[in-house]
């Protein structure tokens, strides 16, 4: 009987033992991701943008609460302050600096040779040659827009519909062509009105642009330009015609107004990065591209409110051929005119 109270005794010990170790080895490893800081830079849209900015700061949030990582971002208000940022982070010594934006991609080439040892992802731009410190991070985002394209087509009652970037870049050209592909697809006759903002910031130039579509009979319109976006889907709620979001799910600026909008999943290229970072999978040199595959584009569930079962079960039979290889969605003007070529056979 005593034995058999000392080995419970002891079974006992055993147990708290393996328990407390198991809270410390828990405890060393959180304690490990607390030393990680990882800062980010957005482009001039800023951190509020609803957008792009928005979507990369949310996939910190998310490693700070998986990973128990530091997180901490600098807003940039014009582009001088791109290389300011850089620096202040470098002098602080973070160990990871995400630059948001293709606008930051000088910045980021230049800043990884000026320091060599300081690790840096640039979101949604890449090089010709990516430097050793530097990993990009891409996405597919002309398959977004290519299926945003297809519901435009297939909702517009005017058969005219438009398209606003913010600036004249390839990640915005990578919208336009593919939205317009999906556009055509679905509806060859359909007329498409395109214009530059040439802002990511002005709200006021989103609106006049949107305004002035509206005027010339295009009851759709998708917007891919940060704020700008914002004076848009405010010109088209006004008038009671139909929006298009971007980067995010953008239908709470407008529940009744915006259709859809063309997903890039910034907040899961963001969070995978980190959490690479963290487990030593660092990989300088390199591009990593998100797509379909990895659910890091396509269209919100919110769609559904405003857009028929018929249109939806439309695009999702599309997206399957997306997913099979079997459209290539352009992402230049030139795809985009050998597209057409190939539509009208």
């Amino acid at each position: 009987m005593k034995s058999r109270k000392i080995l419970i005794l002891f079974m006992t010990f055993i147990v708290g033992v393996s328990s407390f170790t198991g809270c410390s080895r828990k405890t060393n490893q959180e304690a490990t991701n607390n030393n990680y800081t990882i800062a980010m830079i957005t482009d001039v849209a800023g951190v509020n943008d609803h957008s792009f900015n928005q979507s990369a700061w949310e996939g910190l949030q998310k490693a700070k609460k998986d990973l128990g990582v530091n997180i901490k971002y600098l807003e940039s208000k014009q582009d001088a302050d791109y290389t300011t940022n850089v620096e202040t982070l470098v002098d602080e010594e973070v160990d990871l600096i995400l630059g948001v934006g293709s606008k930051l991609a000088p910045t980021i080439e230049q800043a990884a040779k000026d320091y060599p040892e300081q690790k840096f992802i640039i979101v949604d731009e890449t090089f010709e040659e990516v430097p050793s410190n530097v990993e990009s991070v891409l996405f597919n985002a002309e398959q977004s827009a290519f299926l945003v394209g297809l519901i435009a087509g297939k909702v517009t009652k005017t058969n005219n519909v438009g398209f606003i970037g913010g600036m004249k870049l390839a990640v915005i050209d990578t919208f336009k062509y593919g939205y317009m592909a999906g556009v055509k697809t679905a509806n060859s006759a359909c007329e498409i009105q395109t214009q530059y903002a040439n802002s990511f910031t002005d709200q006021a130039k989103g609106k006049a642009i949107a305004t002035q579509m509206m005027s010339n009979g295009a009851d759709t319109i998708f917007i891919a330009g940060g704020d700008v976006g914002t004076g848009a889907i405010e010109a088209v709620k006004e008038a009671g015609k139909y929006a298009i979001g971007v980067d995010r799910d953008q239908s709470d600026l407008a529940p009744d107004n915006v259709l859809t909008s063309a997903i890039k999943r910034v907040d899961v290229g963001v969070y995978e990065s980190v959490k690479d970072f963290i487990e030593g999978k660092f990989e300088g040199g390199s591009t990593t591209i998100y797509g379909l595959g990895e659910e890091a584009v396509g269209i919100p569930d919110t769609t559904s409110k405003l857009v028929s079962q018929d249109i939806i079960n439309y695009v999702n039979s599309e997206k399957k051929k997306l997913e099979n290889d079997e459209i290539k969605v352009p992402k230049t003007e030139e795809g985009y005119n050998e597209f057409l070529k190939t539509l009208n056979k």
